[in-house]
């Protein structure tokens, strides 16, 4: 026996031999310190293996929780195992891709129409879309969802998938909204998560209930916690939230201050869009001296207490002026039904198309399609928009692409549909898919052979696809899958016209057999969602 520890060994090994020689009783004589070490070692390991005892088993977990939903269809359930089998990752933002259909990309939406039916994920593909959620946070709502409460389950068993129980909605089962002494046990224990589903619940059940739930805790909660909670509350947002968001302006956060003052002013009837609308109406009237109607605009001079109470930010950004940063602010937070009093009974498109004083136009104009957005008008957001024909720099409204998706996204979706494909007609795809994204999937027929015209005008100009394969992939999984026959003629190789770009033909061609693939994958995949109808039952003989 030796008097030398596990621990001097591994001391010796660190340091090195020569700084650390091992004891006495480790050497043997002859034999050189690195290898009486690694023989001590090893007597070492053989010593502790063998006089390890067994610890006590453990506990067995719960069994899995029963999940009543209906099971998918079997070919609806191999098409699962393939869809989780393929993690290439294999769609790039350009360059050529093949004519293979991307099944990385068609998983958001078989995920989405299979909880449209309401069904449950088999259990042996539990793990597999477990790992998926984990490695791709935008399917993680989605992917929980089909999951169920045996993916929660199952969760709790394994450290790397810890996260489906803090997504929403939760690793906790949530309590009825009825019952008072569940709801505020798991209000104040709860994770940050639950405690954001939990008010979802309530609210849908109490609104009065959950806004008094808020309150009760208000005053202990982190600023960035009252932030989110906040946001959470513009779903089914009302003039009942308006006292609790009036308090709210006197929050000690910035952030908590003017995410309250927005969601007030997308209240017209609020105290505070009342206030905006009277600081914003001092600010911009009608000069009616001229020839025409003119709207002449009067910027605020200073940033007073009162406006900055109502979450007006005094400082403006680099390179922006004090007085149209504070004037854009009044006017986004004022009511729009202000300005068809305050502008002669005038339409919004009557008012949008009145010239404006001083260059003031874009500011007023921007403000005014913020304001759209807010409060969800269709009428001025209409306006706003204009013509889809006109061209961007010219419209009445914005030529943002970003803040018209925004607006295009108040307006219904058949109207919106309609509206993006004269967009397409008239100025081509290019700047057209930001447009695109706030479109109903699958999109509305005009829609779809704008955008597969467009295409084709492209391939024939003699340009390579991949200078529209963000477009070309939006088409693989918005275009309606029915389209599949009628496009299949664009899959044969065209003749390349003079000038054109060497082997555009071939690569447009393998292109279009892959959007004509996909959408008869998509097909596929919708018909075998579809739940088998249960044959009737025989009728009884007669006797």
């Amino acid at each position: 026996m030796t008097t030398t520890t596990w621990e001097d060994l591994v001391t010796s090994a660190l340091l090195g031999t020569d700084r650390r020689p091992p004891a006495a009783d480790v050497m043997a004589p002859g034999k050189d310190a690195p290898v009486a070490l690694l023989d001590a070692a090893a007597l070492h390991t053989v010593r502790r293996r063998a006089g390890l005892l067994p610890g006590p088993a453990a506990a067995l977990p719960e069994p899995a929780p029963h999940d009543d939903r209906p099971p998918l269809p079997g070919p609806a359930r191999r098409r699962l195992t393939q869809l989780l089998a393929d993690r290439s990752g294999a769609s790039s933002g350009g360059g050529r891709r093949g004519a293979a259909p991307d099944l990385t990309e068609l998983l958001p939406q078989w995920l989405a129409a299979a909880n449209e039916h309401g069904y449950r994920a088999p259990a042996a593909a539990l793990p597999a879309l477990l790992d998926t959620a984990r490695a791709r946070t935008d399917l993680r709502p989605a992917a929980l969802t089909l999951a169920g409460p045996r993916g929660l389950w199952l969760a709790r068993l394994n450290p790397e998938w810890r996260f489906a129980l803090r997504g929403a909605p939760g690793g906790t089962t949530l309590p009825d909204p009825a019952d008072e002494d569940a709801v505020r046990r798991l209000w104040g224990e709860g994770l940050f998560a639950e405690r954001v589903a939990l008010l979802g619940a309530v609210r849908a059940h109490d609104p009065a209930a959950a806004t008094a739930l808020l309150a009760s805790t208000w005053s202990t909660e982190r600023a960035e916690d009252r932030l989110m909670f906040l946001d959470s509350l513009r779903g089914g947002l009302s003039t009942a939230d308006e006292p609790f968001l009036e308090e709210a302006l006197a929050d000690r956060s910035r952030n908590v201050r003017s995410t309250a003052a927005e969601l007030l002013s997308a209240l017209p009837s609020s105290a505070l869009a009342l206030r905006m609308a009277e600081r914003a109406s001092s600010c911009v009237g009608l000069d009616r001296t001229g020839g025409s109607a003119t709207i002449i605009v009067e910027a605020p001079h200073e940033c007073d207490a009162g406006m900055q109470r109502d979450g007006v930010l005094p400082d403006p950004p680099a390179g922006r002026g004090e007085r149209s940063w504070w004037l854009g602010q009044l006017v986004e937070s004022a009511p729009l039904s202000l300005w068809t009093s305050r502008l002669g009974g005038r339409t919004p498109d009557d008012i949008v198309a009145l010239p404006v004083a001083d260059d003031w136009r874009d500011e007023l104009h921007a403000a005014w399609c913020r304001a759209a957005v807010r409060q969800r008008d269709p009428g001025w957001a209409r306006a706003l928009l204009g013509p889809a024909t006109t061209p961007p720099a010219t419209g009445p409204g914005t030529s943002s692409l970003a803040e018209r998706s925004k607006l295009l996204s108040i307006l219904p979706g058949d109207e919106r549909a309609v509206w993006v494909a004269d967009f397409i007609a008239a100025h081509g795809l290019s700047e057209a898919f930001q447009l695109l994204g706030v479109c109903a999937v699958p999109w509305a027929e005009p829609l779809g052979r704008a955008v597969v015209d467009a295409l084709d005008i492209a391939r024939d100009a003699g340009s390579y696809p991949w200078s529209f394969s963000g477009v070309m992939g939006l088409a693989e999984r918005c275009l309606d899958p029915d389209q599949a026959d009628r496009l299949e003629v664009l899959t044969a190789l065209p003749d390349e016209p003079e000038g054109a770009s060497p082997g555009a033909g071939s690569y447009w061609s393998e292109a279009f057999q892959r959007l004509v693939a996909t959408l008869r994958l998509r097909a596929a995949m919708r018909a075998e969602l579809s739940p088998v109808a249960t044959p009737p039952a025989p009728a009884p003989s007669g006797g």
